[in-house]
C-alpha cells in the first residue's frame, strides 16, 4: 500500500491506457548506475515488462546531499516523468511529494458561469468532470440525482465540468457543445438535457452506430428541451451550427492539469474522491467530512444506508 502511494502517478500510467496520450521516445539507460536504478525500481514497484524507462541527468535539488533525478516511464506511447532524489554518493534513491499548503485544490477548479444544481449558496460544492457518452458517468449521474441531492437537500450544490474522452466516445464532444449552448440560456434546461442524454445513451448511439445520426439525435434532443424551456430557438440553432469547442477544450486542459485520467472524476470542496463511479456510501463520507469542516451538521444516514454498486473499474470511462 505504501509503495503504491509513493508512485501514485506512475501506477496510474501503468494501469490506464490512452486517455490523454503523449508521444515520446524513451532513451536506453546508458550506464551501470542507470541500469541498477531501472532494475530496482522495476522490482520495487512491480512494473509490467512492456513499460520502458528512461533515466535522466541528475540536477541540483533543494535537499543537501541529494540531486533530483528525472525518470521517464512510457507505455503505449504515453509517458510520465517521476522525479526521484539520488544521493550524491549514488547509494540511495528517494521518492517524495512536496505539498504546497498555500494552495487550495478547489481554487484550480473554477465554476463561474457553470450551471448549478442545488443551493447556489451552499458551503459544499461537488464538482464532477463528466463525459455525456460515458456509461459509468451515467451511473454516477443517477446516484447523484436524485439520491444524493435528495439526501443533502440545500446543504450541497453540484457543478459539472466537461471532459469528453473523444478517443473512445465519438459523440461526447458534440453532446458537450450542445449542452453548453443550452447552458448559455438556462441552467435548468442544461440539466434537463444532461439528465436525458445520460439515461438515453443507446438511443443517441443508435443500432447502426452512425455518427452523423448521433449528432442529429443530440441536436434534436437539445431543441426539444429548449422548446419545453421556452428558450430562444434562433440563438440555440446558431450555437449548435457553430459547434464551438473552445470552452470544452479549456475544461479538458484543466482536467489534464489535475491528472484526471478517466470519467467520472469527482471533487468535494477540493478533495478528490476515488476515480470512477464511486459507491454512494463512500461519496457521502467525503461530503459529510466537508460539511463538518464548514461547520455544518450532515443529515443523519437513512435507516438503510446506500451501499452503492459502482466499481472503480469505471475509471477509464469506457
Amino acid at each position: 500500500m505504501g509503495n503504491a502511494r509513493l508512485l501514485a502517478g506512475l501506477l496510474l500510467l501503468v494501469l490506464t491506457v490512452g486517455c490523454k496520450a503523449q508521444s515520446t521516445s524513451p532513451a536506453v539507460p546508458g550506464s551501470a548506475i542507470d541500469r541498477r536504478i531501472e532494475v530496482l525500481v522495476r522490482s520495487r514497484y512491480g512494473l509490467p515488462p512492456d513499460v520502458s524507462m528512461s533515466i535522466g541527468t541528475p540536477k541540483p535539488s533543494q535537499f543537501t546531499g541529494y540531486k533530483t533525478l528525472p525518470v521517464v516511464i512510457t507505455r503505449s506511447n504515453r509517458s510520465q516523468q517521476i522525479d526521484f532524489l539520488i544521493s550524491d554518493d549514488g547509494t540511495k534513491l528517494v521518492h517524495m511529494d512536496t505539498i504546497d499548503l498555500t494552495k487550495d485544490p478547489a481554487d484550480s477548479i473554477p465554476i463561474t458561469g457553470r450551471p448549478i444544481r442545488g443551493n447556489p449558496n451552499a458551503k459544499v460544492t461537488v464538482v464532477n468532470f463528466d463525459d455525456l457518452e460515458c456509461p459509468f458517468c451515467g451511473r454516477m449521474h443517477e446516484e447523484l440525482f436524485p439520491l444524493t441531492m435528495d439526501h443533502y437537500k440545500n446543504l450541497v450544490r453540484f457543478v459539472y465540468k466537461d471532459d469528453p474522452l473523444t478517443e473512445i466516445h465519438p459523440w461526447a464532444m458534440h453532446a458537450a457543445v450542445d449542452a453548453n449552448c443550452l447552458a448559455a440560456q438556462s441552467g435548468p434546461v442544461y440539466w434537463a438535457y444532461v439528465d436525458y442524454v445520460h439515461t438515453h445513451g443507446e438511443e443517441v448511439s443508435g443500432e447502426d452506430r452512425n455518427l452523423l445520426k448521433s449528432f442529429a439525435a443530440l441536436d434534436r434532443i437539445a431543441r426539444q428541451e429548449a422548446t419545453v424551456g421556452k428558450l430562444d430557438q434562433n440563438a440555440l440553432n446558431a450555437c449548435i451550427a457553430k459547434q464551438d469547442e473552445t470552452q470544452i477544450k479549456d475544461s479538458m486542459k484543466l482536467a489534464e492539469s489535475l491528472q484526471i485520467d478517466g470519467t467520472p472524476a469527482i471533487f468535494v470542496n477540493g478533495e478528490r474522491v476515488s476515480g470512477g463511479a464511486v459507491p454512494t456510501s463512500e461519496l457521502w463520507i467525503v461530503i459529510d467530512r466537508a460539511l463538518r469542516a464548514e461547520g455544518e451538521e450532515p443529515p443523519p444516514a437513512p435507516p438503510t444506508a446506500p451501499a452503492g454498486s459502482h466499481a472503480a473499474a469505471g475509471t477509464a470511462g469506457q
